[in-house]
């Protein structure tokens, strides 16, 4: 008599002779599923019981014939995301403290270093300034991605009907407050009263910016945040304006500056919310990979505005003789050498995108590309900081 769970169906069948259950003396499983009831006694047909076995038998047997599913790592039914497993939340929370922590360090040290050597006047508060610019612009690229990604959202069918949680009005009012610490910054650098801040060049284009933005943040908590484009681009025209004091031609250095700096908002903050987005579809792939799909030809052209006015800002502002002795000069190099890894990065996701139906590698090698496009924002705002490079140039 059997008593017990079955066996394992896919443990392994013992040798003709083992003798895994008998009847009687003689009697042995031949490993096929037939049983002999001893010398010159017919099986009785695959995977059934003789006369006179005992009930148990009979469900043993036809559990050999019907085993159950085996559950294992390569059948295991999928979460449907997508987009890979869900990665548990302390390594991810760990590595964007990480990137924020490493983020922090390179605003604050970044102008000190890129300047070393080249025998430059020292900008007083380099590294609070850059980290203030660091957060302005991030905060602009949000606010803009923010406008510009649900429009390729809405086109798509059969998409889920969730969105992901607006960052706008949070992302407008840490750059107002990132624009108000430069005014409090340039006053005490220049022992000017608030006031009197205003009343100078740069004090009231950062006044400019902090309302600018005010006023997108109040249209971020509306009905209407689309409304939000004329202030940001209000702010835009006024960081142009500020970032290019120079005596020769400044307002073609505003104008590319303009250009740029909207391009790369919508690259940065477009790719972002597209990536929230994506991971919020996780259990629809189809609809995230068009997504992905509509964004990478959107940022096509962006990247190509990119690279026409940065080339043309880097020929009209930086002599070739004073590329390596120069802290602006440096800093580009850096900066291109993060804009070739992105660019890469973007290439590859891209070709998988279209190669595979599952959007789970471009998803991660987007994410990547988003990873070094934080960086981008932090040397770019380095560049705003450090000295023209012109008068180096010049010295005898």
């Amino acid at each position: 008599m059997f008593s017990g769970p079955p066996a394992d169906p896919a443990a392994p069948t013992p040798p003709t002779g083992a003798g895994t259950s008998s009847n009687g003396p003689g009697t042995s499983s031949n490993g096929s599923g037939t049983s002999s009831t001893g010398p010159g006694t017919s099986a009785t047909g695959p995977g059934l019981p003789s006369a006179g076995a005992p009930a148990d038998a009979a469900a043993i047997a036809l559990s050999i014939v019907v085993p159950p599913v085996a559950v294992t790592p390569d059948v295991v039914p999928s979460s449907g995301d997508g987009l890979g497993r869900t990665p548990s939340r302390f390594p991810v929370t760990a590595a964007l403290a990480a990137a924020g922590l490493l983020a922090l360090l390179i605003a604050l040290v970044g102008p000190g270093l890129a300047a070393r050597g080249t025998g430059e006047l020292r900008i007083p508060g380099a590294g609070l300034t850059t980290l203030l610019r660091t957060v302005l612009f991030t905060a602009l690229a949000v606010h803009l991605g923010e406008i510009l990604a649900p429009q390729l959202i809405r086109p798509l069918r059969g998409r889920p009907r969730t969105a992901v949680r607006s960052w706008s009005l949070y992302a407008a009012l840490l750059g107002t407050a990132a624009a108000a610490g430069q005014i409090v910054q340039l006053a005490a650098v220049s022992g000017l009263g608030i006031t009197e801040t205003y009343a100078t060049r740069d004090g009231g284009l950062l006044l400019l910016i902090a309302n600018g933005l005010v006023l997108a943040a109040l249209c971020a908590a509306s009905k209407r945040p689309a409304f939000a484009l004329a202030p940001l681009a209000v702010v835009i025209g006024a960081e142009a304006i500020r970032a290019h004091p120079e005596a020769y031609s400044p307002e073609i250095g505003a104008a590319l500056t303009v250009v740029h700096l909207t391009a790369a908002s919508l690259w940065t903050g477009g790719l972002l919310y597209v990536l929230r987005t994506m991971w919020l579809w996780r259990g629809s792939p189809v609809a995230a990979r068009a997504l992905l799909g509509r964004y990478a030809r959107l940022a096509i052209w962006l990247y190509v505005a990119l690279a026409a006015t940065g080339t043309a800002s880097t020929l009209r502002r930086l002599p070739l003789d004073v590329v390596f002795t120069s802290a602006y000069g440096r800093t580009l190099l850096v900066k291109l050498a993060l804009m070739a890894v992105v660019s890469a990065l973007a290439v590859a996701a891209r070709r998988r995108m279209l190669r595979d139906t599952d959007p789970a590698v471009a998803h991660r090698l987007a994410r990547r590309e988003q990873v070094v496009l934080g960086a981008v924002v932090v040397v770019s705002a380095i560049l705003t900081v450090v000295p023209d490079p012109h008068w180096i140039s010049m010295r005898p």
